[in-house]
């Protein structure tokens, strides 16, 4: 039994459970917890940053990345309510983060001392796991527990610290803890083999049914390419869930809503039998009625929630997918199979066409594209909430060992230079870009001075329209003004540079490609150096698929000629997928 500080111990406990790095900014309500940390610094790493914010979307950015606790700290008061965006991140997306929060000496407690706060209820809510230490013998005990208890929950826990005790001394043995994540803390129920037959012949009945993944089959890529193909299922997934089956394949219509595709909306419109496997997804109840649902979910209380599925199968979706390769029984092609490869084909050249042009001006998806040409088979993006989160989503390759982390759920504004942040730091070895909007880029630019600081060669996209994109698109829908919605126009490649990071701002393909291959050329002398590139690009209200209006069986002709003028999609390059259909039942 060893005497060391709270402090240290609380740092040990952390590198026992595998933590190699945390954010946070030191103050005096949190010094002698800090100091804990510089004596295991060779183990556990601190991350300085320029905001708590950003802290703590980093640790939730951690999480997603790597299925590890993310963790992060702030001092008492501002410092720890300026973590309250970030922790809200990971509660809403149930991700795995501790939160240590500093507070002022325990004998100062109650005295309304300089930023004294009772702290506990301002975490209450965000945090599942709130507990306000009271001797320094139970600080490591207590960030243990913490611990545990976010990753069983996969939820938020968050230690309250009077700094005097964490500076204390305390007779301290490390507890060996199991390795334990996740992973090895979740239950993986297995579907029985009726339950495997019913969806086999439910899936043999259905004229147009339909695969729809979401982040529960993480890990089952294989298998659900099998899935799919065995029984001639178009598959969609949930934009959380992308990459869970290759993005590339003719399969993949990619996904339903305002940030996914046309074929994905028209799939889904049509199709008479849904097979649901891992995924909560709130958005079905907007559905048309009459479609069957088959749900497959390892989470009880999840089957049926939002939605009334004919078939309720509680089943881990890794094992369900590997059931349904291994039965003898297989679907051929279909009209409505061929009809769908066909529409996503139609689409992706779209989406190419676009990217070429810059006649009147950079477009955001010739910025996507360069970003998917000059991309590693293992690279990790960083999305931000806004226009960029859509033309990324639709356009960024999901096929090989790609990883990304977004905002799905809360949403919040500033997520991907702190997802940026925190996966060069998890993975060294890879490339890593960011794509922010310039409303979101200004959030949390200053943390660009973080990625020079520790040598982090991320690559940071800004498409830069001088708008808020996303919500100018909602007032254009309502009919309102754009009041509010313009932003001034800063050069963040020269900005970048007075940071002293490396900085392009570019306004055409031509100037584009200069710097995408200066960035190439940096990334193979080795530059330690973050990157930014302003791509100003045309303020284009990117095409609108949450409803896509083509349908010549269901809409009036001038509903449809408005859509397909409004956004460019001339009839000849996509067609509807009725007429799809219709040409592939003649050719059948």
């Amino acid at each position: 039994m060893a005497k060391i500080t709270a402090g240290q111990a609380l740092a040990q406990v952390l590198v026992n459970w595998q933590v190699d790095h945390l954010y946070g900014i030191t103050a005096d309500s949190i010094n002698n917890t800090v100091e804990g940390l510089y004596h295991e610094r060779e183990h556990l790493r601190y991350i300085q940053v320029r905001h708590e914010e950003v802290g703590a979307l980093a640790a939730a950015a951690d999480a997603k990345l790597t299925q590890q606790i993310g963790v992060c700290f702030g001092s008492a008061g501002p410092g720890a309510v300026h973590l309250l965006n970030g922790l809200y991140e990971a509660k809403m997306d149930h991700v795995p983060v501790l939160a240590i929060v500093g507070q002022v000496a325990s004998g100062l407690i109650n005295t309304n001392f300089f930023q004294e706060m009772n702290e506990d209820p301002i975490v209450a809510d965000v945090a599942a796991f709130h507990q306000q230490v009271t001797t320094a013998d139970q600080i490591p005990y207590v960030i243990d527990q913490a611990i545990r208890y976010a990753y069983q929950h996969q939820t938020v826990a968050a230690v309250i610290i009077p700094d005097d005790l964490a500076g204390q001394e305390i007779d301290f043995t490390l507890a060996s803890t199991p390795n334990l994540t996740a992973a090895t803390m979740q239950p993986k129920p297995q579907a029985t083999a009726d339950q495997i037959q019913t969806v086999v012949q439910a899936l043999k009945q259905a004229q147009r049914p339909i695969m729809w993944l979401g982040r529960g089959a993480q890990g089952a890529q294989k298998a659900a390419v099998a899935v799919a193909e065995k029984f001639s299922l178009p598959v969609l997934s949930t934009v959380p869930a992308t990459g869970v089956f290759p993005t590339n394949h003719p399969a993949f219509m990619g996904s339903r809503g305002r940030l996914g595709t046309k074929p994905a909306f028209e799939v889904s419109q049509i199709s008479d039998l849904i097979l649901s496997i891992g995924s909560n997804y709130p958005f079905a109840r907007f559905l048309p009625e009459g479609v069957k649902f088959i749900q497959v979910n390892n989470n009880g209380a999840d089957l049926g929630k939002q939605f009334s599925a004919q078939e309720a199968i509680l089943a881990d979706a890794s094992a369900f997918l590997e059931a349904l390769t291994q039965v003898p029984d297989q679907i051929p092609a279909t009209a409505f199979f061929q009809a769908a490869k066909k529409d996503k084909a139609n689409w992706d050249q779209w989406l190419k066409t676009c990217a070429q042009d810059d006649q009147d001006g950079l477009r955001a998806e010739g910025v996507i594209q360069a970003v998917k040409d000059y991309s590693h088979k293992d690279a990790i993006y960083g999305l931000d909430v806004g226009n960029n989160t859509e033309w990324s989503i639709r356009q960024l390759p999901f096929d090989q060992q790609q990883k990304f982390a977004m905002s799905p759920w809360y949403g919040t504004m500033g997520f991907g230079l702190p997802a940026g942040l925190a996966a060069q730091l998890s993975y060294p070895e890879r490339q890593v870009w960011t794509i922010s909007g310039d409303g979101g880029f200004a959030m949390v630019m200053p943390d660009l001075i973080t990625e020079v600081k520790y040598q982090l060669p991320v690559v940071n996209i800004v498409l830069d329209n001088q708008s808020f994109g996303y919500i100018q698109h909602e007032k254009l829908v309502n009919g309102q003004s754009m009041y509010g919605i313009p932003l001034n126009q800063a050069d963040w490649g020269q900005i970048a540079q007075n940071m002293g990071a490396h900085g392009f701002t570019v306004h055409n393909l031509s100037e584009l490609r200069q710097a995408f291959e200066q960035v190439q050329k940096f990334q193979s002398q080795n530059d330690p150096l973050p990157v930014v590139i302003d791509a100003q690009i045309q303020n284009i209200d990117p095409i609108d698929t949450s409803f896509v209006a083509v349908n010549e069986d269901t809409l009036p002709a001038e509903k449809i000629a408005q859509y397909r003028q409004q956004y460019q999609v001339d009839e000849k390059q996509q067609p509807s997928l009725q007429t799809l259909l219709k040409q592939q039942s003649k050719t059948n």
